[in-house]
């Protein structure tokens, strides 16, 4: 895949890079490791200040980084206008909260004394060099939330992102080097997918991070199981969001179309499968197809656009087949189910609402990335669950009920790795956020997140 800025609403070529040669990589590897030698040694003090100037840069810049997102991936503008005041959030709650997350842990005196010691405490020191692999569906935000953390343990980052996001990936290195980060502390490498297993082989390497498609997830897991390296996995997920009988339906049905629909539909914890009581079903399924086909699908650019283009060509057409799989084994498309007329150009899907979904299909296994939601009904709770349960993911779940018990039931027996109720699932630095089966393993974000590039090393003393 060429590393090119191509505009998703146009499908035009908009500039072109040139992947780094051998020699740039194997500077820019020297560079991190030499800055880690350093870097691991300052302050919290110092990293807080350089974090929160990397943050104050970033509102500052944020229109104009925002458009540069669109332009690159699609997301509507004002996506990505808050997706980068997210990002500085997330940015200065660690600066304001690493030092304490990292403290030196004590034991008790009643323990340290019966391993025969008279003092002990466990301390938290950086890895080094950590490789992230990010996406482009949250080009800023998905580096962030690993580059906040890593920075402030006193890591050094190198990032190889996705290739349809050149401009926001370069962005990224450039913003910690004006913000005053050491040279090397992190750096963008301008590289294609089949040259990530050399990176993360290479010994300067300590560990890897990332984000991204099942398939990425196992060939970064098997080299650094082959190299016995550290990893945090975020990959797929196809959500479920269920609503019973005591939930507020309007409420319900509103924010089911937000969950389904952010970021023009493409986001692991974005929900999509939508599994509804039988008891009020119809009147969901009404609410919430109508609310779906009431959507403005448009130039990402333009105000009152709620649904920009997909990310690619092919991420289109892959969305298709899933659609078109079911329709043909006997789904119903209750809206959408195809390319917006008027558009003659760009990578538009309708937004869509399928029933009569069977395990016959793919799209009840696969995750469809995009507007695309998928309707069930469920006679009680242990349907719900089952049917919830029933996919190879276990990112997030979305549950509106307002009876205490379905919500322990539920809390207990959803196998995710977030349970949201009368909401739906976002990501905020205050909480771990990862899943369980084959969305991957590990923690972002939260002190879970600092730790996972931390070695928890025991300090004892003898007598």
């Amino acid at each position: 895949m060429p590393i090119a800025t191509v505009n998703p609403a146009t499908g035009e070529t908009l500039k072109t890079f040139d992947a780094f040669t051998a020699e740039e990589v194997e500077q820019r590897l020297a560079r991190a490791e030499a800055a880690f030698r350093e870097y691991r040694t300052t302050g919290f003090d110092t990293r807080a200040d350089l974090m929160r100037a990397a943050a104050a840069l970033l509102e500052k810049e944020q229109d104009e980084i925002a458009r540069t997102m669109t332009t690159e991936m699609g997301k509507t503008l004002a996506a990505a206008r808050a997706e980068a005041v997210k990002c500085a959030k997330a940015m200065r709650w660690y600066a304001e909260r690493a030092e304490g997350l990292l403290a030196d842990e004590y034991p008790s005196p009643h323990d340290v004394e019966d391993s025969g010691g008279i003092a002990a405490h466990v301390r938290y020191r950086p890895l080094g060099v950590v490789l992230a692999v990010m996406p482009w569906n949250f080009p800023l935000w998905q580096v962030v939330r690993f580059a906040a953390p890593a920075l402030m343990a006193g890591n050094v980052g190198l990032l190889k992102h996705a290739s349809n996001v050149p401009q926001t990936a370069l962005y990224l290195g450039d913003l910690f080097r004006r913000a005053g980060f050491p040279d090397g502390c992190f750096q963008t490498l301008l590289i294609g997918s089949a040259e990530v297993e050399k990176v993360l082989r290479d010994p300067r390497v300590a560990a890897a991070t990332l984000t991204g498609s099942e398939p990425a997830g196992r060939a970064v897991a098997r080299v650094a199981g082959d190299e016995v390296k550290k990893t945090v996995l975020e990959l797929g997920g196809s959500d479920p969001y269920i609503v019973m009988p005591s939930a507020d339906l309007a409420r319900a049905a509103q924010t089911a179309v937000t969950a389904r629909t952010q970021n023009n539909g493409q986001s692991c914890i974005a929900a999509k499968r939508f599994l509804a009581h039988d008891a009020v079903h119809d009147d969901f399924a009404r609410r919430f197809t109508d609310a779906m086909a009431a959507l403005t699908v448009g130039d990402p650019m333009r105000d009152g656009t709620d649904v920009g283009p997909l990310s690619s060509e092919q991420g289109r057409a892959d969305l298709e087949e899933l659609v078109d799989d079911a329709t043909a084994m006997g789904a119903t498309v209750l809206c959408g189910g195809r390319r917006p007329q008027k558009a003659t150009r760009g990578w538009y899907y309708e937004p869509t609402v399928l029933a009569g979904v069977t395990p016959a299909m793919r799209i009840h296994h696969e995750e469809a990335f995009g507007p695309v939601a998928t309707l069930y009904r469920v006679a009680d709770l242990d349907a719900a669950v089952a049917l919830a349960n029933d996919t190879p993911f276990g990112l997030s779940s979305n549950v509106w009920t307002n009876d205490p018990e379905e919500q322990r039931r539920f809390a207990a027996d959803l196998e995710a790795g977030g349970v949201f109720f009368n909401g739906m699932t976002a990501s905020h630095p205050a909480m771990p956020f990862g899943g369980v089966k084959r969305s991957g393993y590990g923690r972002e974000l939260a002190g879970h997140g600092i730790h996972e590039f931390c070695n928890a090393t025991t300090v004892w003393y003898g007598r």
